[in-house]
């Protein structure tokens, strides 16, 4: 299980956007986060991606309390979620080609050996050529540069990923190809996901249960959507 207990976060202790926010999701299962921009839904993805550390709560993954958070997280924690945020650009170091963008992480815990599989597998799976690995971020296009991050997300085949408003800025055909992805890499893994979004149409017919966001500026709370799906 994944589990989110009356997280508090932010990045004004005075004003947290996130307030005794509680959510779990257990392994397999695809869990829609839904509500507008700007209501504290991305804070508490980071919190989620042990990116950001809450000022209060707790998160529990696969059992385990965590107590570190980035890089101070341990490497199990760490490498069991995968993320992918909505803008690619300010996600992927301009200097790094895709193929190299891909690897990080793979390079980053030291399984430099498995780089040139992982990257071959990954890249046709997610739709870019040879040629594509080859280019920078500046140039490729939005979703060419998803496409990269998404591979990235998954090259440690973590058991939990957290999509991030993933598809706000691609278009529909990109969007239901990287959608096609994600439960594919599901079917064949078991993983966890949490997709985070205010499409409320694309998160009902994606995900198992879609919560809303209760409201903006209140507690913070979320609560069971209306129509959730099955």
């Amino acid at each position: 299980m994944l589990e989110l207990t009356r997280i508090t976060a932010g990045y004004d202790r005075r004003d947290p956007v996130v307030r005794e926010v509680s959510l779990s999701l257990a392994p397999g299962e695809s869990l829609g986060l839904l509500g507008p921009s700007g209501c504290g839904k991305s804070t508490l993805a980071r919190v989620a991606a042990l990116l950001h550390r809450p000022y209060a709560g707790t998160v529990v993954l696969d059992g385990e309390p965590v107590r570190g958070w980035r890089h101070r997280a341990p490497r199990a924690q760490r490498t069991a979620v995968g993320v992918v945020f909505q803008q690619p650009r300010l996600s992927a170091d301009p200097r790094l080609t895709l193929r190299e963008l891909i690897a990080q992480p793979l390079r980053a815990t030291g399984r430099r050996s498995e780089v040139a599989d992982r990257v071959a597998g990954l890249a046709p799976a997610v739709g870019l050529t040879p040629e594509l690995l080859g280019r920078r971020p500046h140039e490729v296009s939005d979703g060419q540069l998803q496409r990269a991050c998404l591979a990235r997300a998954l090259v440690l085949r973590p058991r939990w990923l957290i999509c991030d408003e993933m598809t706000a800025m691609l278009d529909a055909s990109t969007t239901a190809a990287l959608v096609a992805v994600v439960e594919s890499y599901r079917r064949e893994s078991g993983a966890g996901l949490l997709a985070v979004g205010h499409d409320r149409v694309l998160l009902e017919r994606w995900c198992d249960r879609t919560v809303g966001w209760q409201e903006c500026s209140g507690p913070g709370a979320p609560q069971e959507s209306m129509s959730p799906t099955g």
